[in-house]
């Protein structure tokens, strides 16, 4: 592989990575208030506060994941509407 096809594929590698982090910080800012993760496990004990900290960060690790699918797809459509030209400046 020559160094410029090379580099061609590096630029166009990172600018779809800035359009995919552009559109995740667009669907995040969408979201209101967005749950962070918990760090602090519960003690466990005879409550189901364990429990519940898990469901709730599995929860919350779901939405991220379902904002992070949103986003490819709504790139992968934009590739399918407007394929970006790999020699023109994209910035």
């Amino acid at each position: 592989m020559s160094a410029q096809h090379h580099s061609s594929r590096h630029h166009s590698s990172q600018t779809r990575r800035q359009r995919l982090h552009d559109l995740l910080l667009a669907l995040i800012a969408q979201q209101g208030e967005l749950t962070l993760m918990d760090e602090d496990v519960p003690e466990p004990g005879v409550s189901a506060e364990p429990a519940r900290w898990l469901d709730r960060n599995r929860r919350t690790l779901q939405r991220y994941q379902a904002l992070v699918r949103t986003a490819v797809t709504l790139d992968a459509l934009l590739d399918a509407e407007h394929p970006w030209d790999d020699n023109a400046d994209c910035s």
